[in-house]
């Protein structure tokens, strides 16, 4: 499990481990602010316990796993317009802004 500053990209904390746990980004995130970092926001693979455990700090959940989940549910070429319209707005999802992405999202 890897803690990152997505600013600097510095690697904050680093635990091998055979499966990731709550417990273990519990724990990584009171390592955390023990050596005094705040924590602004987090962005995580998706774990619904995590994604709602955090009152006053903004969660995220992957933008890459995001895409995944509705690949997932497509095919690589979609036929129908309908498919291929979803495609090339999940494509924006990795490379836009909020903003950006709801307009073409028509929001």
């Amino acid at each position: 499990m890897l803690f990152k500053d997505t600013i600097t990209k510095e690697k904050l904390l680093k635990y091998y481990v055979k499966n990731q746990t709550n417990a273990l980004y519990k724990q990584g995130i009171q390592e955390l602010k023990d050596k005094c970092f705040e924590i602004m926001a987090f962005v995580c693979d998706g774990r619904k316990w995590f994604l709602q455990s955090f009152e006053n700090i903004p969660v995220q959940m992957c933008q890459f796993l995001q895409k995944q989940i509705v690949v997932r549910y497509l095919t690589k070429k979609p036929k129908l317009q309908a498919g291929q319209e979803l495609m090339k707005v999940i494509d924006l999802l990795t490379k836009t802004d909020k903003e950006s992405f709801e307009r073409a999202l028509g929001l």
